[in-house]
């Protein structure tokens, strides 16, 4: 690739991640285009279908918080990592990032679909976080993977509804996980 393809192209993921995060996954291509100061033309030679840039734009994503929770399961408490994903995925990553938001619930795009790897991926380090957790006691031993998820999802949409009372809704939702 061109030196000045390979910049276009970081330049238009660049600014379909900003985009996503700020207004979600329904922007056209045309718009990322004109806010990455290319032509639509350039935008579809490196990302033929708009799936193809949400493709590459959650996958890094995804990977950026698997790797954190990959550092949260290694340290200190089980029960403590797993509500420190949480409320981080809730109160920081849910607050920024709409089109990671999106992506998770389905919305405008099948994660399943566009990008298997990386929710599996998700899925499987969040059951390492759920499973480390519920042997510690931390929480409580008849919850699932897709329960958690859902849980997840849910408090990331009163975060987009309210966020005045995200952090204490979420707080309640994780009360709710805890082992009696």
């Amino acid at each position: 690739m061109r030196a000045d393809a390979a910049r276009n192209r970081a330049r238009v993921l660049e600014v379909a991640y900003e985009t996503f995060a700020a207004d979600g996954l329904g922007v056209p291509i045309d718009e990322i285009a004109r806010r990455a100061g290319v032509g639509a033309g350039t935008v579809y030679r490196h990302f033929p279908a708009k799936e193809d840039l949400y493709r590459a734009v959650v996958a890094e994503r995804i990977r950026t918080i698997v790797d954190e929770a990959r550092s949260l399961l290694g340290s200190g408490d089980p029960g403590t990592g797993l509500f420190d994903f949480l409320r981080s995925m809730v109160l920081q990553w849910g607050a920024a990032d709409r089109g990671l938001v999106d992506a998770l619930a389905g919305v405008g795009i099948d994660i399943n679909c566009v990008v298997p790897e990386s929710e599996g991926e998700f899925l499987a380090i969040l059951g390492e976080l759920l499973a480390a957790a519920q042997r510690a006691g931390s929480v409580r031993a008849d919850v699932t993977v897709p329960e958690v998820k859902a849980l997840l999802v849910g408090c990331q949409a009163i975060q987009a509804y309210n966020p005045a009372v995200a952090e204490h809704a979420t707080d309640v939702v994780l009360d709710g996980l805890r082992a009696q």
